[in-house]
């Protein structure tokens, strides 16, 4: 017995969210839709118990379990903790959102949580099966999500453009991590790592192949140029509830997706992926920044957004080592947090019957509500990278990093892209504070979204005086994993 639970201890968190998924999936049949409440408070609890679990088995130490194909380490702990807390706010925040448009059900906070079931499993893979099996998981819970309002023409729309290039994308990915088996002979990504390392191979042309595959499928997940076709589809399309989701704790995911393969197993052959995660970094800055620009809706502008943060984020990793991956992992922490915020704002400003989609629903927001039109400032400013706040530390970092790898003309084009991108989150504050509204009614919501909000946005600022600590967190995460 002993043995069983030394065997099974190490994915204690991914068996207690699977196992609370599963009960909320049982008991949610039984539930009258007056009892809807039940199911949100059963699943915030799971995830509140998911964070208890992962806290107590808190080490620091780097330990394998399944035969070499799962491990705990720093990094694995701190993404689950980050990915349980991103749920945890969105849940709450698309509560009054889905009760108003009768999608109030317990499939979407099932779904929810099997993708970060899929999430865990991401963060601690140490095998190509254990890395594929949780990226599939969180996909197809995705998929369900984004077409979970039926009566939705565009809903349904934006999941089967999403499944079938998540499709396409997928047996991409696999055909690359089926070349690069052929090469090695392994699955297991640390066995990759010592057999490139033992002999470079960077001339072998099937395993340079089977690299491109998996750089193409890394570059479709993190939603990044030229296969970033998805994006603003699906962000427009889905829910917005779902969309919040969507860019929030999947892109802390895709942190954990190319750690393991591109830092952890490739980084060998960096000389051979530094070019092309160059060339993808400045056309995402490029391309999603001017696009964006031309965008009336507020959500497709988001995601035009998102796209240019991801190449932000691609700076950091081309940067190699651990200066430049921890920059990376801070960059897409914050970012996160500011996702979360923006598209909290655009909930909040959504009503039964009125999806605040569009840059003119938020005319006036400042005459409506000063508070939230203030919250709203602060996240276009942090999006902008604007000092002190958190996004100006993000592209600081990884534009710092890029410098030191001497790579000056290419933190230049960093910095061009940045200002270029100041500009439509500017148009959106100029709208809220100087334009009339059109509709004068005040902005209302419960108390709790409007807490949670205020905190989830105000963190923004209020990091200023503890950035260097979470800074360092980020660096010590990295230097005890990599």
């Amino acid at each position: 017995m002993n043995e069983l639970i030394a065997y099974i201890a190490p994915a204690t968190p991914e068996l207690f969210v699977f196992a609370g998924a599963c009960l909320l999936l049982v008991i949610d049949v039984f539930l009258p839709a007056s009892r809807r409440d039940v199911t949100y408070w059963l699943a915030q609890a799971v995830l509140a118990g998911a964070i208890v679990v992962t806290w107590q088995g808190l080490d620091g130490a780097t330990a394998h379990a399944y035969h070499h194909m799962y491990v705990t380490d720093r990094l694995a702990e701190l993404l689950k903790l980050v990915i349980y807390g991103l749920t945890m706010f969105a849940f709450a925040y698309s509560r009054d959102y889905l009760r108003a448009r009768d999608m109030y059900r317990g499939e979407y906070f099932v779904l929810a949580l099997f993708a970060v079931l899929g999430m865990m499993v991401m963060a601690s893979a140490a095998n190509f099966l254990t890395l594929y099996l949780g990226l599939e998981l969180l996909s197809l819970s995705l998929y369900a999500m984004i077409a979970l309002r039926r009566d939705s023409a565009e809903a349904t729309e934006a999941a089967m453009k999403y499944f079938v290039l998540g499709a396409i994308a997928s047996g991409v990915l696999l055909y690359g991590l089926s070349l690069v088996y052929g090469m090695t002979h392994s699955l297991d990504i640390a066995t990759l790592r010592q057999a490139l390392t033992a002999k470079p191979m960077g001339d072998n042309m099937v395993l340079i192949l089977g690299l491109v595959f998996v750089l193409s499928a890394i570059a479709f997940k993190l939603g990044a140029v030229p296969f970033h076709m998805w994006v603003p589809d699906v962000y427009h399309g889905a829910p917005t509830s779902v969309t919040l989701f969507l860019g929030t704790a999947p892109k802390v995911a895709g942190f954990a997706l190319v750690a393991r393969l591109l830092l952890e197993g490739f980084e060998p052959l960096s000389a051979s992926w530094q070019p092309i995660l160059i060339l993808m970094a400045v056309l995402s800055m490029g391309l999603g920044n001017l696009l964006a620009i031309a965008q009336t809706n507020i959500k497709r502008m988001l995601a035009y957004s998102s796209i240019s943060h991801m190449g932000f984020f691609l700076l950091g990793v081309l940067s190699l080592g651990p200066n430049g991956y921890s920059s990376a992992l801070f960059y897409m922490l914050v970012y996160a947090v500011m996702s979360l915020a923006g598209f909290g704002v655009i909930l909040l400003m959504s009503r039964a019957g009125m999806e605040a989609e569009n840059i003119s629903d938020f005319k006036g927001l400042n005459q409506r509500s000063p508070w939230f039109a203030f919250l709203m400032l602060l996240v276009m400013f942090s999006m902008a990278g604007v000092p002190p706040l958190a996004g100006f530390y993000a592209k600081f970092l990884v534009i710092q990093a890029v410098v030191k790898s001497d790579m000056l003309w290419l933190a230049i084009v960093a910095v061009l892209f940045a200002v270029i991108g100041a500009y439509y989150y500017l148009r959106v504050i100029k709208v809220m504070y100087f334009d009339e509204p059109d509709d004068k009614s005040p902005v209302t919501g419960s108390g709790p979204f409007r807490v949670l909000l205020s905190i989830n946005a105000l963190a923004l600022l209020a990091v200023m005086p503890v950035v260097g600590w979470v800074i360092e967190l980020c660096r010590r995460v990295i230097g005890g994993t990599y």
